[in-house]
């Protein structure tokens, strides 16, 4: 699921760029007003989180600009403006949702599935199942044959990729874009290193090995039933 957030305050978007990115949502950041919405008119998103106050066009602006567009995504707008009649004005100019800041980060995950649910219930997916291995993206538990499995936030991400397309074989190259975001090869073993260590934590108690190498092209996470 693809995600807009447009937010000048560089500490504020660096939050929800980590705590999203670590959910599993794959996020784009831009930081004022008018890039925010040359790149929503692009389209591909499935929500937008969109700061009030922004330089340039501010955030109900966009919005209103979007609508008359025709453009449905759904968007939650963050504020510092608390009062009633400023939640209204921002619902009545376009908004989905309206959270003000300072806020509860699960809240604000509450709250984006529950504008994508509404926009389209079969994006909402907050479980992946292969096999005995059970992946909850809002306990961010996971759990093999029921029993819980501590996996540091990189190895979450990383096992919710392997399992988003399990069976498919995925290339380190589709693993540094699309966990670590890096659009370039650092050099590094760092794949290896991060697949190494979750395939232990898998394959604990004796269990069989789940996460394939293929020689010459990358990982395959098998269901081992």
């Amino acid at each position: 699921m693809r995600i807009l957030v447009v937010e000048d305050d560089q500490e504020a978007a660096r939050y929800l760029q980590k705590g999203l990115q670590e959910s599993g949502y794959h996020m784009t950041v831009e930081t004022d007003g008018d890039k925010g919405l040359i790149t929503a008119l692009a389209g591909g998103f499935d929500c937008l989180i969109i700061d009030r106050m922004l330089p340039g066009m501010d955030g109900l602006e966009i919005v209103e600009a979007l609508r008359r567009r025709d453009d449905t995504t759904p968007v939650l707008i963050l504020s510092a403006l608390d009062q009633v009649h400023e939640r209204v004005v921002g619902l009545k100019r376009g908004g989905d949702d309206y959270l003000t800041k300072p806020f509860a980060f699960t809240e604000l995950l509450a709250r984006i599935e529950a504008l994508v649910r509404r926009a389209d219930p079969a994006q909402v997916v907050t479980q992946l199942t292969i096999g005995d291995v059970q992946l909850d993206f809002l306990t961010r538990g996971v759990t093999v044959s029921g029993k819980a499995l501590d996996l540091l936030p990189r190895e979450f991400q990383l096992l919710s990729y392997l399992m988003r397309h399990a069976g498919q074989v995925v290339t380190r190259t589709m693993l540094l874009e699309n966990v670590w975001e890096y659009n370039f090869d650092p050099q590094t073993n760092v794949v290896d290193v991060h697949i190494s260590r979750l395939r232990q934590k898998l394959c604990a108690d004796g269990k069989m090995q789940r996460i394939e190498t293929v020689r010459g092209a990358g990982y395959r996470l098998v269901d081992d039933a």
